[in-house]
């Protein structure tokens, strides 16, 4: 497992960290899944939740962990989660600390089933993520039917907003609708300062991206205040 950080603007803090499945070599999270056969995908997902739980209880991790989870692999949320509850209550991880992403690579099959998922999830106290916002499957009529706890913004948004009139009308609009339901907003994928700034200034709270750190293999990368001002 490899973490990225996920950094809060507002007190210059780190909110949490992604927890990030790569092969042996350090290859990325599309090499893996793409070994994964359809039939593996259930032991798949499970497997990656324990170890990304037991990776973070071993490096001490004290903020938000967040994990991918595949809508298409889980087919009753209750039974599912069993494992992941076993797993954070073995390694000593608070599960009030968990939050649960769609996959990137997830093209769901069932919207109501994802709604299901996401709904038990909540009940149980864990935060939950809609992953991509504004690519695919992640659009608008997935938000009028839940509202997460995150909404993380497609890199396509992202990449170049600083001098995208469009974009920036484009988030401007998310921040708002975010606002009115109760998200708290994420940008992914953030690479360079004039992106952050012109993000920041549109009013996007949480953020993601090789700017703030680079997937790591078993560490906790970590910002500095001269980290944090230079970004400012």
């Amino acid at each position: 497992m490899a973490f990225q950080p996920i950094v809060d603007a507002r007190d210059r803090s780190i909110f949490g960290y992604e927890a990030l499945v790569r092969t042996p070599d350090g290859g990325g999270a599309a090499d893996v899944i793409a070994q994964v056969r359809p039939e593996q995908l259930y032991r798949f997902d499970q497997s990656c939740r324990v170890r990304a739980i037991e990776t973070a209880a071993r490096l001490e991790l004290r903020q938000r962990l967040s994990i991918n989870f595949f809508p298409n692999a889980v087919y009753e949320p209750a039974t599912c989660i069993r494992l992941t509850l076993m797993a954070a209550q073995t390694y000593g991880f608070p599960t009030e600390k968990l939050i649960f992403e769609t996959a990137e690579s997830e093209q769901v099959q069932d919207r109501a089933h994802l709604m299901r998922i996401f709904r038990d999830y909540r009940s149980r106290g864990f935060l939950t993520a809609i992953d991509d916002f504004g690519a695919g499957y992640a659009g608008l009529s997935l938000l009028a039917d839940f509202q997460p706890d995150l909404l993380k913004l497609d890199i396509a948004l992202v990449r170049g907003i600083d001098r995208d009139a469009a974009r920036s009308a484009i988030v401007r609009g998310m921040v708002q609708i975010a606002d009115a339901l109760g998200c708290t907003l994420l940008a992914e994928g953030v690479e360079t300062v004039e992106e952050y700034r012109h993000l920041r200034a549109l009013g996007v709270p949480l953020y993601q991206g090789y700017l703030f750190g680079r997937p790591l293999l078993e560490t906790l990368g970590t910002l500095t205040p001269a980290d944090w001002d230079a970004l400012d």
